[in-house]
């Protein structure tokens, strides 16, 4: 069987749309009815075209209102900011014009202060006395009369002047030799320093007993021995560390070098490891 039988035998409508299609407009002429649907809608299309132009239309009639009502108002604006700056200006003027008066006056002024000085210098001046290297000018010659009669006074009654000259120099003689007495019974204040040697045998051999007996037999006025240690140097050698406070007038380091090391037999150098002032 092919295919076109069997398509022959089936109860298939392949042309229901195109009978439907008759009968609706078969129906739509009985009932009287207007323009087809596509007219109708081609119709309301052009209907809202128009109105979208008259609403474009409108809003830019509208703009152009705004915009000529705005530069109006800018222009008004501008003229009111003009008239404002040419008030201002005016003003101005104004003040510059009283800063120059005012200068110019002062100017005159200036000007006859530096000419007075020189007319009073030209007027003649009275005598005037000297005090201490400066000029004191005089109103009248009758103040200066009575000053040198008062002068003269005082050297008529200035007979015992000498006198009193002389009891104020031997006061103050006495006064001057009281003081000096007093400071040299007073005791004067002796400098003093702490010294810390390290005296420094010759081998491990060396005897430090006798070692510290012969630096303490070094005797001097303004010497005084103080405590002592050994410390030990290496290989078994130790050093004696010996303190003492000595008067800076009278005992010297080198003095204790040269007494020390004298004892040659155990001593083999003397060192200062601290000098201190008391």
């Amino acid at each position: 069987m092919t295919s076109a039988d069997f398509l022959a035998q089936e109860k298939i409508w392949f042309d229901k749309p195109r009978y439907d299609e008759a009968e609706r407009r078969y129906y739509e002429h009985m009932n009287g009815a207007p323009q087809p649907t596509q007219d109708a809608g081609a119709n309301s299309i052009l209907q809202d075209i128009a109105r979208a132009r008259e609403n474009i239309q409108k809003s830019l009639a509208g703009q152009q209102q705004q915009s000529s009502t705005s530069t109006a108002a800018d222009q008004g604006e501008l003229v009111s900011r003009i008239k404002s700056l040419e008030l201002e200006n005016q003003s101005l003027h104004k003040v510059v014009e009283d800063l120059r008066a005012a200068l110019s006056k002062l100017e005159c002024r200036v000007s006859v202060l530096e000419k007075s000085p020189a007319a009073v210098t030209s007027a003649p001046a009275p005598s005037v006395p000297y005090t201490n290297g400066t000029a004191v000018q005089q109103k009248s010659s009758a103040p200066v009369k009575k000053v040198e009669e008062e002068e003269e006074d005082d050297d008529d009654f200035d007979l015992f002047g000498s006198d009193e000259d002389e009891e104020a120099e031997k006061l103050k003689e006495q006064r001057l030799k009281e003081y000096a007495e007093k400071k040299a019974k007073k005791p004067a204040l002796i400098a003093k320093s702490s010294i810390l040697l390290d005296v420094k045998p010759w081998d491990d051999e060396t005897d430090m007993a006798k070692l510290e007996e012969c630096v303490r037999s070094v005797q001097a006025d303004g010497l005084l021995w103080g405590t002592s240690k050994l410390v030990p140097v290496g290989y078994g050698i130790k050093k004696l560390q010996i303190a003492c406070v000595v008067e800076d007038d009278k005992v010297g380091t080198d003095m204790l070098e040269e007494e020390i090391t004298k004892f040659e037999d155990y001593v083999q150098s003397v060192d200062v490891a601290a000098f201190n002032k008391i």
